[in-house]
């Protein structure tokens, strides 16, 4: 019987549509995982919509939570994912959280999705507390295994502009430099060789050369690759996504779960777990917009309910994903 592998999920949650654990426990489930999800907001929606309901959770409701579970010592995780934070509090909370689980479990990963901004038309901007920014620098960022900014949080984590690929890479280095051993810049406004309708996703992975295990699920073995002294190898690989003409909400969150699965079935292979990733993300999508436009009718804008992403339909893409994206290692 195979060993169960399970994720402490911690991200926003909505009554209505995909994103945040929404987007990710799905996902995850069907792909063989484990789900525990704690909630950081709770909204009937998420905020694309014209109006919205809920709460924001703080850090003693998330200790509460926590600490239940560890009365009951079901506190046992390979796997921490975290994502959409509105509360500074709650954040520093969440690394408490990490820091206690890796004790107990030196091999449990944290992906980490930095969710703070975006840009819109060359202009970035924060749309969480501004006062975020520094935990995730100084806190979260140095016990993440993997984290999954957009090209603003990149800037932003790092303080450095991206205008070229080879800034990027340099941004990246400075990140692994922080902690993390995977990084995935999951967009960017860097012009693609393929022309203006696509954009770019750059993945960094320093691989260990000491053949120390990181997960305690079953895996495909490791392999040194002749490299005994305890050297590190960084694997880079470009992605070049035709870009669809609509406003989605909780690509990121379903990037970063999708991320997770891909990274822990093909481990130290970051091209094909990003490849997988992508197509997955493009079929998903590929089938949002077509239903969207059928229900909104010829020549009218599909509004954010028709834009929810089409989830359950997609499970056999989400399972087993037809590679429609290459990844070009660098």
């Amino acid at each position: 019987m195979e060993e169960e592998c399970r994720v402490l999920s911690i991200q926003s949650h909505v009554v209505r549509g995909y994103v945040g654990n929404r987007a990710a426990t799905f996902p995850l489930q069907v792909l063989g995982f484990e789900i525990d999800a704690v909630n950081s907001v709770q909204f009937s929606n998420h905020t694309g919509y014209a109006h919205w309901k809920g709460q924001v959770l703080n850090a003693d409701e998330l200790h509460e939570v926590y600490e239940g579970l560890k009365l009951n010592n079901v506190n046992k995780y390979d796997y921490v994912l975290t994502g959409y934070t509105r509360d500074k509090s709650f954040l520093a909370m969440v690394v408490d959280i990490v820091r206690e689980l890796k004790q107990q479990n030196s091999r449990l990963v944290y992906v980490c999705d930095p969710v703070m901004g975006d840009k819109w038309e060359g202009e970035g901007s924060m749309y969480v507390p501004e006062d975020l920014l520094p935990v995730y620098k100084e806190k979260v960022v140095p016990v993440a295994d993997i984290i999954t900014p957009n090209q603003f949080e990149a800037e932003l984590l790092t303080g450095r502009k991206i205008h070229s690929q080879e800034e990027a890479l340099a941004v990246m280095d400075v990140l692994h430099s922080m902690g993390p051993d995977t990084v995935v810049i999951t967009s960017s406004d860097l012009s693609s060789p393929r022309g203006s309708d696509y954009l770019i996703v750059l993945g960094s992975q320093r691989i260990h050369h000491t053949v120390r295990p990181l997960i305690r699920c079953p895996v495909p073995p490791r392999h040194p690759d002749g490299h005994p002294d305890g050297s590190v190898a960084i694997e880079r690989i470009r992605m070049d996504i035709h870009k669809v003409d609509a406003v989605f909400v909780g690509t990121g969150d379903l990037f970063a779960a999708m991320l997770l699965a891909w990274t822990h079935k093909h481990p130290n292979n970051l091209k094909v777990a990003c490849e997988k990733t992508v197509s997955a993300m493009h079929h998903v999508l590929q089938r949002t917009i077509k239903c969207a436009k059928a229900q909104a009718g010829e020549g009218q804008k599909p509004s954010p309910a028709l834009l929810e992403l089409r989830m359950v339909q997609s499970k056999r893409d989400i399972e087993n994903p037809e590679i429609v994206v290459q990844a070009t290692v660098l």
